[in-house]
């Protein structure tokens, strides 16, 4: 499942070809993949896509409605569209007229004013002149994904297991479904106080309080694995027994640990891709994640796999106390 840092990179990826656009139609061909809440996709035509987010693993789309074919959609004064990847999910542009894939869920067909579009030039470097063996390199990601700058195009939402799915609405809606609302704080904005404040008292071992959404929005399981090793902390460790610095050591080591997988686009381990088609490298560098039986990167004794919290886990005993 995609977590924080490849919603993130996908947020990044996918705002220069999407922000701005108008919808101009948009098709569910499967209908569980429109959450039962959500207003239908359909309705959403002349809505114009003013900024693209993200809120923990969900990535946000958050819609001008003034334009809205849909009278009743016209009133909505903050109208969303939210994207739960889950397991499989992606969201990639094409251009316009590309037939949908046998796992294609949702399309929304778009139209981006000429005003609005945004070159490669803006795309690689937010201004400065890119070198050509960037030109080159982006034209080689468009090449692949059909992805135009300038006028219409379309968004599909592919999800092979189908596990994922699409909300739209005002912020009453979205505060009727339990998953947004009892979305923890982001980790990347807590402080050391905030931190040991939402762990303090918790009797579960740290890497289930770690995946909890309520507390934290956005860590998985890798994450969790990997900030706790550079944390040097036992992922079974009672959250409520870390002492103050303990908890300050790792909140630091799990933003650290975020913020360097998204500087390599996230971990690409089987279906995760950007929305310009490419994968993450972060996966590279897993010190613990998916390593059980192999050698510690720091001390050479073998990493040991247990299940914490319901979930795999790999830690190294010598390491994390």
């Amino acid at each position: 499942m995609p977590e924080l840092p490849e919603v993130e990179t996908i947020v990044r990826t996918l705002r220069p070809h999407v922000q701005g656009c108008i919808i101009t139609n948009a098709q569910v061909l499967r209908a569980t993949s429109q959450h039962p809440l959500s207003v239908p996709l359909e309705d959403l035509r002349g809505c114009r896509i003013v900024e693209v987010g993200r809120r923990g693993k969900l990535l946000l789309m958050h819609l001008d409605a003034t334009q809205a074919e849909n009278a009743a959609v016209r009133k909505y004064k903050d109208l969303r569209l939210a994207v739960h990847l889950r397991m499989t999910g992606r969201l990639m542009p094409y251009a316009a007229h590309t037939e949908p894939g046998t796992h294609t869920r949702c399309i929304l067909d778009l139209d981006m004013p000429p005003a609005q579009g945004q070159t490669s030039k803006d795309v690689l470097c937010a201004g400065e002149t890119p070198s050509e063996q960037a030109k080159d390199e982006l034209e080689q990601r468009e090449g692949k994904a059909g992805i135009v700058h300038e006028g219409p195009r379309r968004l599909f939402f592919d999800d092979v297991r189908a596990f994922g799915l699409m909300l739209a609405g005002p912020s009453d809606i979205f505060e009727r479904w339990p998953f947004w609302s009892g979305l923890g704080p982001e980790p990347l904005g807590m402080t050391k106080k905030d931190f040991i404040r939402a762990i303090s008292g918790r009797k579960s071992a740290i890497k289930g309080v770690l995946l909890d959404q309520k507390i934290l929005a956005g860590v998985g399981n890798i994450y969790a694995d990997e900030s706790l090793f550079a944390a040097g902390i036992d992922p079974r460790h009672k959250a409520a027994d870390l002492t103050a610095e303990q908890a300050k050591c790792l909140l630091k080591c799990l933003q650290d640990v975020l913020n360097l997988s998204i500087s390599q686009c996230g971990s690409s381990i089987r279906d995760y891709r950007d929305a310009n088609g490419d994968a993450g490298a972060f996966q590279n560098t897993f010190a613990v994640y998916g390593r059980g039986g192999q050698p510690c990167k720091k001390c050479g004794r073998l990493l040991e796999k247990a299940k914490v919290s319901g979930r795999s886990t790999v830690y190294c005993s010598h390491c994390q106390s």
